[in-house]
């Protein structure tokens, strides 16, 4: 991992994580306007409209600015092509956040995800001091728990039928790690 102060970007093997600019809503609202994406993810909308793309994009270097949140787009290092984003809370007074990443599907399975998650908690740990980071999935999405064992994650419990969304309840599972670089 390769953090950049000043373009606020980490580097990694094959990705660049930035900062999302004005001119990414048109991908997202076509990445992100997709059922089988929206029905494994807690927050976005369906349909996802442009609207809906510049909203969220239009607050994130605030964000970033004031060490709350730290949402980045998933892209390829060498040609710039938008994969999918990446974020994470900063609840300062407990030294901890929660981890989220949606990739679009035509980019599934190629590892992404998890180089981007191995990324963003090693920036977290070693830039901004965390003492944990902790991720959430739906059980019916075993893939994402697979991404957050892949980076070190430790599974730490599972609320049953804690969410209703499409009409059935959902359990949710937790995992978590501990900073060990300090």
């Amino acid at each position: 991992m390769n953090f950049n102060k000043i373009d606020k970007s980490i580097e990694t093997e094959r990705l660049l994580l930035r900062l999302f600019k004005d001119t990414d809503a048109q991908q997202v609202s076509h990445y992100c306007n997709n059922y089988n994406i929206y029905k494994s993810t807690l927050n976005l909308p369906f349909p996802y409209t442009l609207a809906c793309a510049q909203t969220w994009i239009a607050n994130h270097e605030k964000h970033y600015d004031l060490d709350k949140m730290f949402e980045f787009a998933i892209t390829d290092k060498q040609s710039g092509q938008l994969f999918g984003a990446i974020g994470i809370s900063n609840h300062q007074q407990y030294k901890n956040g929660e981890i989220a990443y949606w990739i679009a599907e035509e980019h599934w399975g190629k590892g992404y995800a998890t180089e981007a998650a191995k990324a963003l908690i090693e920036f977290v740990f070693t830039e901004k001091n965390y003492h944990r980071v902790y991720a959430r999935y739906f059980k019916s999405n075993p893939a994402s728990g697979k991404i957050m064992e892949k980076c070190g994650m430790h599974y730490e419990g599972t609320l049953k039928d804690h969410i209703y969304k499409n009409g059935t309840f959902e359990d949710i599972v937790f995992y978590g790690i501990l900073n060990t670089l300090k």
